[in-house]
């Protein structure tokens, strides 16, 4: 596989409102990523409120967005878990439902050792042949994938990038110097993400492009073919998106505002709840700011 680029996009996973999946409004919503630009989907990651689905609606939903993709998108299948067995069963899943790759985040709450989070992603790159992004997101997991594992990890061969979501751009540095070639550094942090791409990254895997992707598609692309001036201006409308979609956790401010836009029903799983009314107001505003209502 060459290098993971461009945007990428955490893709929610509609619901009705009594919380069944929704896979008319899910191929639906691909239809229109796909017209707006989008390189790829992520399918049942943290946006995908993965933690509500069984292992049943977590495959079925890997599944649908393959169908639905029809080879036009890069899938990859969200299948981290905290155990490494569960990890490498879903990843093998993924794969045989036709996954390009699959997306680990750093096993959570359990807090491995660094030395554990290495023989946790190599076990899984050796037991399953498809290509592995890792994802570091220490703010949801309480475990930091540290740079010099990632690293080490990198020359595994299957393991093909990073999903960085920690916002530091030191840490992306380093990562972008030392990774070998093919290596994908790709932000996972729409606030910083353009300047993760400036330093040489090689796009953004988004929440923002959830409600944004002609916008967020155009952005990736002037980054990455160096148009700075014009990537900034881009980035300059989508501020408020990339700060309000975080207001409450994601994926619940993204849900409100696409069921505001009229792409989705409303539908959430609990523990999550809708938005909070007091956010209503920021959101909105944020969505006029970017042109979308």
């Amino acid at each position: 596989m060459s290098h993971i680029t461009g945007v990428q996009v955490v893709f929610q996973t509609p619901f009705h409102e009594d919380g069944a999946l929704d896979t008319g409004v899910l191929r639906q919503s691909l239809e229109w990523l796909f017209d707006q630009g989008t390189d790829g989907i992520v399918a049942v990651g943290t946006s995908g409120e993965s933690p509500t689905l069984d292992v049943e609606e977590h495959i079925e939903v890997i599944r649908v967005v393959v169908e639905a993709a029809a080879g036009r998108l890069l899938v990859i299948g969200g299948t981290g878990a905290n155990s490494t067995r569960e990890a490498i069963e879903w990843t093998q899943a993924a794969k045989d439902v036709g996954a390009d790759a699959c997306l680990l985040v750093a096993p959570y709450y359990s807090k491995p050792t660094q030395h554990g989070l290495y023989l946790h992603h190599r076990a899984v790159a050796e037991a399953v042949d498809i290509p592995q992004l890792l994802y570091n997101v220490p703010g949801r997991t309480a475990c930091d994938l540290g740079a010099e594992v990632t690293l080490q990890l990198a020359e595994i061969p299957n393991i093909v990038g990073i999903k960085d979501a920690t916002g530091d751009m030191e840490r992306a540095r380093t990562l972008i110097e030392g990774a070998p070639e093919g290596f994908s550094v790709l932000s996972g942090d729409d606030f910083t993400a353009l300047e993760l791409m400036l330093l040489g990254g090689q796009g953004n895997i988004s929440v923002t492009a959830n409600v944004a992707p002609a916008q967020m598609a155009a952005l990736c692309k002037a980054a990455l073919e160096g148009r700075v001036d014009e990537a900034r201006a881009i980035n300059e409308r989508l501020l408020g998106l990339h700060r309000d979609l975080f207001l409450e956790a994601n994926p619940i401010p993204v849900k409100w505002a696409l069921a505001e836009m009229g792409r989705i029903p409303a539908g959430i799983r609990l523990p999550l709840t809708p938005l909070s009314e007091q956010y209503h107001e920021p959101v909105r505003l944020a969505l006029r700011q970017a042109g979308l209502i």
